[in-house]
């Protein structure tokens, strides 16, 4: 494993990086928007497309002298316009309500308005820009951490770094806040990358300082097997911000608001490589993969990101238990009274022990031989239904079983397949789903 993590980082270096996929994709004009965090916001929002809110923009060391200290709100964050890396962001967490009224960081500490001031002094002078130029100061609103991540986060709040190539997402992972990283999701300062499934939005892999770690440090909480919420709006939303920039070869970072959902945080023209690591794959054969194709909807581009690069959590469950991973709906095949095949789409539910077959369906097929009867309690009290001997064809493996014979014809799925024969079979309620042939 050690090994892979050594050479990962050679699969696509830098400057095969900034030759083969930034320069051919990425104009200055491009690159001038993505480093540039305000401007790249003002650009998303006329768009439609969300951002996090803008309280106050801080210019000139004049506009400092004279900033209304008394309209910040008690928690927000505190970012250089043109800064890179994470370096320079302040996350101010909270407000103490005694006299000096300081503020309190994510890493507990207190901060005066003094030490406001000389941070945005340092901002203003350049020390934080990628260009070492004069920048800007911004105070912007904090993300409501949602409780799915809070037991994961250590005073902060966990992204989502997708990159973007020729309007498909390629590779994400999620990037959670740590006490090691003073309560920012930057993995240069110890925070923890998780890799994530492009099909299912699953974490899977995670490390921190480049290696491979199981937990989040000193708990026992595991980092894989953790649905990302929302995931296809995720990849819709990078897409769609990828699209209005025309940023060719794009790192989106996403974070998602407890109230608002997906919102995005900023872009990367030049996204960091440690990615590769957290999903044990090289960048390089995913961009060569979608490179010239011909998108040309966003759903398209969603589609083929979670077709092409979906699927390892589902093939590891797959390989562990031997049983195929199926979701709520699935394509069958059932086999009539001369052994032809039938095509069908089923509703899979494992709250029902018993597949049960629409009547009118098996008298059509010839498979409505009644072999017994069984007493069921339903929503409508205790009765009584037929059984029949019943065979199909689910993802290619054969179920002979018994099943029930009952009026469906108002209901949207000719046939539910019950527990009793899902065995062999694991399932993904979050797989697959589909919309059937009756509204």
């Amino acid at each position: 494993m050690v090994d892979f993590l050594k050479k990962s980082k050679k699969l696509l270096g830098i400057n095969a990086r900034n030759l083969t996929y930034l320069r051919p994709s990425n104009s200055l004009r491009a690159i001038r928007i993505a480093d540039n965090k305000l401007l790249a916001k003002k650009i998303l929002s006329r768009n439609g497309l969300p951002v996090l809110q803008t309280y106050s923009v801080v210019k000139k060391i004049e506009e400092l002298r004279t900033f209304d200290w008394t309209g910040l709100p008690s928690t927000f964050t505190l970012k250089p316009n043109k800064g890179f890396g994470g370096e320079g962001i302040l996350v101010i967490y909270g407000r103490k309500k005694k006299p000096p009224y300081p503020w309190v960081k994510a890493d507990k500490k207190l901060i005066e308005i003094k030490d406001l001031q000389s941070h945005i002094l340092n901002i203003l002078e350049g020390n934080f820009s990628r260009t070492i130029l004069p920048d800007f100061a911004f105070f912007e609103e904090r993300i409501k951490l949602l409780k799915l991540f809070k037991p994961y986060s250590y005073r902060g709040i966990p992204d989502i770094r997708v990159i973007v190539y020729n309007s498909v997402p390629v590779m994400a992972e999620m990037r959670f806040p740590t006490r090691e990283s003073g309560g920012k999701a930057n993995l240069h300062l110890g925070g923890i990358g998780v890799g994530i499934d492009m099909g299912t939005g699953t974490t899977t892999t995670a490390i921190q300082n480049d290696k491979i770690i199981e937990y989040i440090p000193k708990t026992r909480l595991s980092l894989k097997g953790m649905q990302v919420p929302e995931w296809k709006e995720v990849l819709q939303l990078a897409i769609n911000a990828q699209q209005i920039t025309k940023i060719g070869f794009l790192g989106i970072d996403i974070v998602i608001d407890r109230e608002k959902g997906p919102i995005i945080l900023e872009l990367n023209a030049r996204p960091g490589l440690s990615i590769q690591i957290a999903n044990l794959a090289p960048l390089n054969e995913r961009l060569q993969r979608v490179k010239g194709l011909k998108v040309k909807t966003i759903k398209r581009g969603v589609k083929l990101a979670q077709d092409l690069f979906g699927g390892e959590i589902e093939e590891e469950l797959e390989e562990i238990s031997g049983r195929k991973v199926i979701g709520i709906n699935e394509p069958i095949e059932i086999l009539d009274g001369e052994k032809n095949r039938y095509p069908t789409m089923a509703k899979v539910d494992t709250g029902a022990y018993r597949t049960t077959l629409c009547k009118n369906l098996a008298e059509q097929l010839g498979i409505n031989q009644i072999i017994g009867y069984k007493k069921v309690r339903g929503a409508l009290g205790s009765e009584e239904r037929s059984i029949i001997n019943f065979s199909f064809y689910l993802d290619k493996r054969l179920v002979s079983t018994e099943a029930f014979i009952a009026d469906r014809e108002e209901l949207k799925y000719d046939i539910i397949i019950g527990r009793k024969d899902l065995k062999r079979f694991l399932v993904d309620p979050a797989k697959n789903v589909f919309m059937g042939r009756r509204g």
